[in-house]
């Protein structure tokens, strides 16, 4: 993902840059707090130039919005590293690190509210590229931060000032975001990690396969909430059935011996706690590059991977469920499905619906967190319920013909829908965490006890497009012609309306949830414009967002947005509460 060089300036002194921003800081110790306000744009450092883009209005605000660019030469980055997309973001990532960690150490209350405060994004398990820190292709870098301007109460503290300013930053810069202060041997294997991982990723389709596990993996987390490797001594690393081995070469770790999940229809089984759920989740987040450390660096998925769940309460937006749910009660049009307060089936039919309207290769379900009527009619149910009072066609009457007709695979958790061996490609069970091959034996178990239930399948249709209408994607709020606001990854507010992406389980970071609200805004007209199908409109606003960068989508130069998937950002668009659709 590139992005746009940062400003140029004629070569001034340095020193007097320094002096002045010094002396002013200093001159206004004890002055009311809108004295900040004069505070020049920018300021020449020795090593480095500091852009102050925003003064907050008072110590209890947002902390104020300042940068810091440095020219190649001042950043001293080897070329090598700057020679693709994945090597400059892996640096950029690691930099983002460093310079966190550099920042709070340095962190400090020197006042009231939010005085003193230094932070930078902070990344998660996952390297993706972000506003925080840039890498340019010529070896500049850029950072972007927040700094809480001193004050005790309204009254500025100037000497405070002049040391966060002008000692604190520049020492940050110094410790983080020069590669002569950096550890160059964990650089560079930040940097072959990711290009290592993208490499196993690449190879995915060319090999028949949707998703890779290499053995040595470490999968489980170590909560819910933290979603860092559980320790070593806690848990299994992972090892590959010798049926499903295969080995994939990459340019730094050379062979890479795993798990390869063919395309088709693969079963994930086995006993509760067993470890399926975890493995799933691995591959779900197989979408993302790992830091070197998490365990699930050479885990890998490909990049259309979409996990989808049941959702009750959801709202859909004209979403063709048919193939689905049809001939519901009063004749409701289900090929333009509408409703404030979807089931658990019809919320799941239509985050279906949704993931391949969007184009992906792939789903992930797990019978946990699915619609149990939407999975499965077995021949009990089929025969005390008649197909002509049943508008639920149900997934595993679908599954294969996604495969066979459209090349979509699936791998889904199966706990105790034991039908689904009539329809499945790879069968894995997992065995107090190590993974075995069943495939034969499964295909034996349908065989000896036949299920006796009928396929309800009708004919796949196409599904019908959907041209979203520009004035139902409204981000103002009262004054404001944009306001939005990310509330971690599960929520998000979009002028009036909250968007629910608790179930939207593929986002991972708050930032990438804060880039998608603030990119529906930014489409608003200009690609979501009431004439594109939705999928078209999507796919042209991640087309420029790839050639510019996540500035495109704003261009206060935010540090603080995370890249995202064309399938987040469709995900939160259909569950805007205020979305209306058209026909195409």
């Amino acid at each position: 993902m590139s992005n746009g060089h940062p400003p140029s300036f004629p070569n001034t002194n340095p020193m007097a840059f320094f002096v002045q921003l010094r002396a002013f800081l200093l001159s206004r110790d004890g002055q009311g707090y809108p004295a900040y306000k004069r505070l020049d744009r920018r300021y020449q450092f020795d090593r480095f130039e500091l852009f102050i883009d925003h003064v907050q209005g008072d110590p209890f605000a947002e902390p104020s919005r300042l940068r810091v660019s440095l020219s190649s030469s001042a950043a001293g980055l080897p070329p090598e590293y700057l020679v693709s997309e994945a090597r400059r973001r892996a640096v950029a990532d690691f930099l983002n690190r460093a310079f966190l960690a550099a920042l709070e150490s340095r962190e400090r209350v020197r006042g009231s509210g939010k005085s003193g405060e230094l932070r930078v994004l902070r990344p998660g398990q996952e390297v993706l590229a972000r506003t925080s820190v840039l890498v340019f292709p010529d070896g500049a870098v850029e950072a972007r931060f927040r700094a809480g301007l001193p004050a005790r109460g309204r009254t500025i503290l100037g000497q405070e000032a002049a040391r966060l300013l002008c000692e604190d930053i520049p020492a940050a810069v110094d410790a983080a975001l020069l590669y002569s202060s950096l550890d160059p041997a964990a650089l560079r294997i930040h940097l072959e990690t990711v290009e290592d991982a993208r490499a196993l990723r690449d190879q995915l389709a060319e090999r028949g396969l949707v998703a890779f596990v290499a053995d040595g993996a470490n999968l489980p987390r170590r909560s819910g909430v933290d979603d860092r490797p559980l320790a070593a001594d806690r848990s299994v690393t992972f090892r590959s059935p010798k049926s499903l081995r295969v080995t994939l070469r990459v340019p730094n770790a050379g062979d890479v011996t795993g798990m390869g999940i063919p395309a088709g229809v693969t079963l994930l089984v086995g006993g509760g706690f067993h470890g399926k759920s975890t493995l799933l989740r691995a591959i779900e987040r197989g979408v993302y590059d790992h830091v070197p450390g998490d365990g699930r660096e050479k885990v890998v998925t490909i990049p259309s991977a979409v996990k989808v769940r049941a959702e009750d309460g959801r709202r859909v937006a004209g979403t063709d469920i048919s193939n689905f749910i049809n001939h519901l009660p009063g004749n409701e049009d289900t090929r333009h499905f509408y409703t404030e307060n979807a089931s658990g089936s019809t919320s799941q039919a239509a985050s279906i619906a949704e993931a391949l309207e969007l184009g992906t290769g792939c789903l992930l379900l797990d019978e946990d967190t699915s619609a149990t009527n939407l999975l499965i009619r077995d021949a009990r149910v089929q025969a005390l319920v008649a197909r002509e009072h049943e508008p639920i066609t149900p997934f595993i009457d679908r599954v294969r013909q996604l495969h066979q007709l459209h090349g979509v695979s699936t791998i889904m958790v199966v706990g105790g829908a034991g039908d689904y061996f009539d329809v499945a490609d790879t069968v894995i069970a997992m065995r107090e965490y190590y993974p075995y091959e069943v495939t034969a034996e499964a295909r034996e178990v349908a065989r000896r006890f036949p299920t006796q239930r009928r396929s309800e399948a009708d004919p796949w249709r196409p599904l019908a497009e959907r041209i979203p209408q520009p004035e139902s994607i409204d981000p103002s709020r009262g004054r404001h012609d944009v306001k939005v606001q990310a509330r971690g990854t599960e929520r998000v507010r979009f002028g009036e309306e909250d968007i629910d992406l608790s179930a939207v389980e593929q986002l991972v970071e708050t930032a990438q949830a804060r880039a998608i609200a603030h990119a529906l805004a930014w489409g608003r007209g200009r690609f979501l414009d009431g004439h594109r199908p939705l999928r078209d409109a999507l796919e042209a606003m991640m087309e420029v967002i790839e050639e510019q960068g996540l500035d495109a989508i704003d261009d206060r130069r935010m540090g603080e947005y995370a890249a995202f998937r064309l399938y987040e950002l469709g995900a939160a668009l259909n569950r805007l509460r205020s979305l209306r659709v058209g026909r195409a």
